[in-house]
């Protein structure tokens, strides 16, 4: 990912200095647990905490070996002295590399559900605050009934929730690590050697690998990262639409300094939320690429390998990114309650037709009498440009059926939020 959209926290993780890192670390550990079973020299392990990792020589001797881990291994090696000889030991490549992925992947999304639990807090202090703030439902983009503004925020906290819980409970199938040799069998130490390694570093192990973990497992955790985006780019989207000059609802937050045009000096654009809705696409584009890495021949082969080096990085990255950005849009969201109400009387009053329709009803009409007498009205109230209230209050169809009293009590827009309180009840928002 590009500088401009990575958080220091979480390009950390996947520099290249840290991998290498996480590589000398894992052959300590594997020199450590072979040791307390007699097959090396304890010196063995500590050898390792006098290793000084430099990327900039791996990478010079990775020019004539081309093959990353033997130049790494190389590197360790001229450090090692007498030790060398217990260097990667049974291992292969793939036991470096799939089981630094899941320790890095665990540690990448430990900041991610860090951040997306601020969002969570900032999501549900707006559902509480706009709870009883009237606004204009809309499907299709047209106006539909009444709604709540906090509503709107209620739905996003739900999901959200959700796919907190979710992405927490993957790590155990996803943070996988794996040491079992080059084809997976154990042929040259115990399984207990890579439950004793895997435990150490906080992942879990595979039950089961070939030379490398199943890419089942990156392409679900993909998924779920590209399933947070795209809720994020759904209410990003609701907050563009809201932006817009001619309705005015709410707008994501301008600064003191900030430029919105390098033409219009007017322009307040919703810039962030269309970066979050960009940003999206990048994910989802990852998602199809780590479903394609699951087809690999046979026990292995390194179709994959140059696709995660972008992909995991890349889309960790800009999960934390947007998820950041986006509590800023949601903690410093302008909203317009009076923007809300005038809107609401763009319609003049037609909204409240599915009210009149369900009384008929109770007074013993069929759905389709009563679906076209009030219909017949809503047309003609949109063609004159005149008040569906005033229309309906001297309708002689609706008169035969309700009181001019009943006709009132039908365009009160706070009875659509009678039983809001029920809705919020369902979530432990105090």
């Amino acid at each position: 990912m590009i500088k401009r959209y990575t958080p220091p926290e979480i390009g950390a993780i996947w520099s290249e200095d840290e991998k290498f890192k996480r590589f000398l670390k894992i052959e300590a550990l594997l020199c450590e647990a072979l040791a307390k079973e007699g097959k090396m020299p304890k010196e063995a392990s500590r050898a390792f905490n006098k290793v000084k990792i430099s990327p900039d020589k791996i990478r010079k001797i990775e020019e004539k070996t081309h093959h990353d881990i033997i130049a790494f291994l190389k590197h360790v090696s001229n450090q090692l002295g007498d030790y060398a000889q217990y260097l990667h030991l049974g291992m292969t490549s793939s036991d470096l590399l799939d089981t630094t992925l899941a320790w890095q992947i665990s540690d990448a999304t430990k900041i991610i559900l860090k951040e997306l639990k601020e969002l969570l807090n900032e999501v549900k202090k707006k559902a509480l605050k706009y709870k009883d703030t009237l606004c204009m439902a809309r499907t299709h983009g047209v106006h539909a009934e009444i709604y709540s503004f906090g509503l709107k925020f209620l739905y996003l906290y739900n999901d959200l929730l959700e796919e907190h819980k979710l992405l927490s409970s993957s790590l155990d199938y996803v943070a996988c690590g794996k040491i079992s040799g080059a084809a997976g069998t154990f042929a040259y130490f115990d399984p207990k050697i890579e439950d004793y390694i895997c435990k150490k570093i906080g992942i879990n192990r595979a039950a089961i690998s070939t030379q490398v973990i199943s890419r089942e497992r990156i392409a679900y955790y993909i998924c779920l990262l590209s399933l947070i985006g795209s809720t994020l780019e759904r209410f990003a989207t609701e907050i563009r639409h809201l932006h817009r000059s001619e309705v005015a609802e709410a707008q994501e937050p301008f600064y003191k300094g900030q430029k919105g045009s390098s033409a219009m000096p007017h322009k307040q654009n919703p810039i962030i939320c269309e970066r979050i809705c960009g940003l999206s696409r990048i994910i989802r584009a990852n998602m199809v690429a780590a479903s394609e890495d699951i087809n690999l021949w046979h026990e292995r082969d390194i179709s994959h390998s140059s696709v995660e080096r972008i992909i995991l990085p890349d889309s960790t990255i800009a999960v934390v990114y947007m998820l950041k950005k986006f509590k800023e849009v949601i903690k410093n969201l302008k909203v317009n309650p009076d923007s809300m109400l005038r809107n609401i009387e763009l319609n003049r009053g037609i909204i409240y037709s599915q009210k009149i329709l369900v009384k008929l009803m109770s007074k013993g009409l069929s759905r389709i009498e009563a679906y076209d007498i009030v219909q017949a009205i809503s047309l003609q109230v949109i063609n004159e440009n005149s008040s569906f209230k005033e229309k309906a209050l001297s309708s002689p169809k609706l008169k035969k059926y309700l009181t001019a009293k009943e006709l009132e009590d039908i365009f009160n827009p706070y009875a659509y939020l009678a039983n809001i309180d029920k809705i919020y009840k369902r979530f432990k928002l105090s």
